[in-house]
């Protein structure tokens, strides 16, 4: 069985401006990256270093040659925060396209897009 998610795959044009985003504008760290001798290149990202899943951010071009049957779409996600408003504020200051903040059932969310323009969803959530 199944018992967690351990990494999501999120294809991008250009990985260099994809870690930038997720680094500088976002707070996420570079947990490792690799390259083989077929010239394959993927990061993997995360909010800090103790956390059981992580984005892995691959060259779309590149997979896109190698497995033409894989849907390179972004994946839809939803992170958590503890300080919506802080976090919401900080996107902001940096520039990155951030929605308003709205009231669900479920708690209070936001989305954001990354340097790339795709959309990732935010809800405040205390742990």
């Amino acid at each position: 069985m199944i018992n967690k998610v351990g990494q999501i795959m999120v294809y991008v044009n250009n990985q260099d401006e994809a870690v930038k985003f997720w680094t500088e504008k976002a707070g996420f760290t570079v947990i490792s990256e690799e390259e083989n001798d077929l010239g394959m290149r993927w990061i993997e990202i995360a909010p800090s270093h103790n956390v059981e899943t992580s984005i892995i951010l691959h060259n779309k071009e590149l997979i896109a040659k190698m497995q033409p049957e894989l849907n390179l779409g972004t994946p839809s996600l939803l992170f958590f925060t503890q300080d919506l408003d802080h976090l919401h504020n900080h996107l902001v200051n940096k520039n990155v396209t951030v929605g308003e903040i709205v009231n669900m059932p479920s708690g209070r969310v936001f989305n954001f897009a990354d340097s790339e323009e795709n959309y990732f969803a935010v809800m405040e959530k205390s742990e």
